[in-house]
């Protein structure tokens, strides 16, 4: 109950008092994000983990600019509607406006993966995590690209990878179990 309590604080504190004054943006974002990953780990819950985990994606989606945040936006309700040419024309737009935004490399991932591209997908995955090493969404999204592609073992090593950053990750256990039980049977 303390560590929650603890957890919630952190969370709230105004941005004023986790900050020093002397940063710019650009630092304020990543000590922030730094806090906020840290939280992450110590998360008690699943909850408790879902709830970081929308305060880091909240930092991330402010990270880029109003125009390319409509183009993602737009790309996603393409691909909600299974339009993914229009969202992979979406996302290739908000790359030119922001090119270091790493969900924007995520998301073309996901079109390119719809479209059976999974070279390009992977590129695009590296690509975010390059960008943004602890992006546990990238990571998950590798693994999966990894187990379509027949990786058992580089799918189980990217979701290990996105548990030790997010180990309330929703389903993510469950999934663990699954890849670790189709690596040893694959091994025998």
């Amino acid at each position: 109950m303390m560590l929650r309590a603890a957890l919630v604080l952190l969370l709230l504190a105004p941005p004023a008092l986790a900050q020093p004054a002397a940063r710019t943006p650009a630092e304020t974002r990543q000590a922030q994000l730094d806090q906020l990953f840290e939280a992450l780990k110590a998360a008690p819950d699943t909850q408790g983990g879902q709830l970081v985990e929308a305060r880091i994606r909240a930092l991330w989606s402010r990270a880029v600019s109003p125009a390319a945040a409509l183009l993602l936006q737009r790309g996603v309700r393409n691909i909600q509607s299974n339009a993914t040419a229009d969202a992979l024309e979406d996302f290739d737009a908000a790359l030119v406006l922001e090119p270091g935004a790493a969900d924007g490399w995520l998301l073309r991932a996901q079109a390119y993966a719809r479209l059976g591209d999974t070279a390009a997908a992977a590129r695009d995955l590296q690509e975010a995590l390059r960008l943004e090493p602890r992006h546990f969404g990238a990571l998950v999204q590798l693994s999966q690209l990894q187990e379509e592609t027949g990786d058992l073992r580089g799918a189980l090593r990217s979701l290990d990878a996105a548990l030790a950053l997010h180990p309330k990750l929703p389903g993510g256990d469950q999934r663990r179990r699954e890849l670790v039980r189709r690596v040893e049977g694959v091994a025998l």
